[in-house]
């Protein structure tokens, strides 16, 4: 009896390994179907036969982000195509193969791949580029990418020599990075000519018995630039409504006081209602320029801007802005703002580009119409995708160069690529003595950094 039961127990578990069996092999032949149909769909056809090894040559470019989910996928991928790793993590993907053009790359942020003999770059964001953690020794075939969009605030070694040289690629804020982002902010010349939030300068008059001529808006406070030490000296000068965290004088509505409603409408339409717009930027570097300039220029306002030394450059056109640099003391430049305020026909020349939709500058023409990646505009690709397929490009061509017997080019970042001096006060407006604030650390901040980047070296 005991030998039966033992037997019928064994052709149950027999059975359950069989089923079990079946149903994994039923799966896998339905994920290898669902892939071999994609490949068929993406593959052209010649002769009426499908050209299925040709695929990776041959997908629409710029770009195909679908990504490759499955294990065995991404082992195919990374054992046919140069590897790409995101050494600070920040898409957050584990794999994923991208067609650039006639060229594709595997990126992932899995640092297994780090000896993986067809790991080709290494790509950093520049806000979490750590010293303490890179993927050394370097070898002679590895590229250094640098993805890095924001002020020095976020990470000062980036700013130095000894530091930027280590790229072989940028993507910053600078015109002279190998894909520059100085136009990250504005979406395109359509929302500076836009007349969707301009307030006529009668009503602006009418509204100023209520409002000061100008609006102060920020939240972060005392940064680099030292930005909330000059507004406290205009102050003594000139009336300024003040709404942020900062020198705040003046409330939100309750429902705009989040952060994230500065681009909603309800707060274009308070500031729109002023002349004009204190526009400084928490970082005094060049083509450093955010939405701080273009939100003003969006809505009708002049911008009182102090930031980008090159500012000039940028400009739709050469009277749209007032230059704080312009002015060797806030007394004077209140003073120049209440002579605006008064004369009308004086105010109108500094939006009468925008009444005309005249953008005069060529220089921020071209940069708009050439840049190969778009904001806010979901039918263009973004600016990670333009420079993951930017470094993989690179890549290649030096791959077709080698397979030709050829030397491969070799890129460099510069200084230049990311441009700031040492942070300053203003002489008017020694510390203060009250509570420690960040105002006091910049510059010890960047000479440390400074250091750091000697040693790192």
């Amino acid at each position: 009896m005991v030998r039966i039961q033992r037997g019928k127990l064994l052709a149950f578990c027999l059975c359950v390994m069989a089923t079990v069996f079946l149903l994994i092999t039923l799966q896998v032949v339905v994920e290898l179907g669902k892939f071999e149909g994609k490949k068929f769909k993406n593959s052209h056809l010649k002769d009426g036969h499908a050209q299925m090894e040709a695929e990776p040559l041959h997908l629409h470019p710029f770009f195909n982000r679908e990504g490759l989910t499955l294990n065995r996928k991404k082992t195919l991928a990374a054992d046919s195509f140069p590897i790409m790793l995101w050494w600070s993590p920040l898409t957050g993907e584990t794999g994923r193969l991208s067609q650039c053009g006639a060229d594709a790359c595997f990126f992932t942020i899995n640092r297994t791949y780090l000896h993986h003999h067809r790991t080709k770059a290494f790509l950093f964001y520049g806000t979490d580029f750590s010293i303490d953690s890179l993927p050394l020794p370097r070898k002679a075939h590895h590229d250094w990418a640098l993805f890095h969009e924001e002020s020095p605030k976020n990470n000062y070694k980036l700013f130095h020599q000894p530091v930027i040289t280590l790229f072989n690629y940028t993507a910053t804020f600078s015109r002279h990075s190998h894909l520059p982002l100085t136009t990250q902010y504005l979406e395109g010349t359509e929302v500076l000519t836009s007349l969707r939030h301009l307030v006529p300068l009668r009503s602006k008059n009418h509204l100023r018995k209520s409002l000061a001529p100008l609006v102060y808006v920020q939240s972060d406070c005392d940064p680099p630039s030292d930005r909330d030490s000059y507004v406290r000296e205009l102050m003594t000068y000139i009336e300024v409504d003040s709404y942020g965290e900062c020198l705040r004088n003046k409330p939100l509505p309750p429902q705009l006081s989040n952060p994230a409603s500065m681009d909603a409408d309800g707060f274009f339409r308070i500031l729109a209602q002023y002349k004009f717009i204190l526009a400084f930027e928490n970082a005094v570097c060049d083509d450093y320029i955010t939405e701080k300039l273009w939100r003003p220029l969006k809505l009708g306002v002049v911008p009182v801007y102090y930031g980008s030394p090159s500012i000039a450059d940028w400009l739709p056109s050469n009277r749209s802005a007032i230059l704080v640099s312009e002015f060797s003391h806030p007394r004077e430049l209140a003073s120049y703002i209440r002579a605006l305020d008064r004369d009308d026909r004086r105010y109108q020349a500094y939006i009468e580009w925008k009444l005309k939709g005249e953008i005069s500058n060529q220089r921020l023409l071209t940069a708009l119409r050439e840049r190969k990646w778009g904001v806010q505009d979901v039918k263009q690709d973004n600016y990670i995708d333009a420079f993951e397929c930017m470094v993989c490009t690179k890549v290649w061509d030096n791959i077709r160069l080698q397979e030709k017997g050829l030397p491969p080019k070799r890129w460099q970042a510069d200084v230049t690529h990311l441009s700031c001096p040492e942070p300053t006060v203003f002489a008017f407006s020694p510390l203060v003595p009250r509570r420690r604030s960040l105002r006091e650390m910049w510059i010890p901040s960047f000479q440390q950094s400074k250091k750091e980047a000697r040693a790192l070296r």
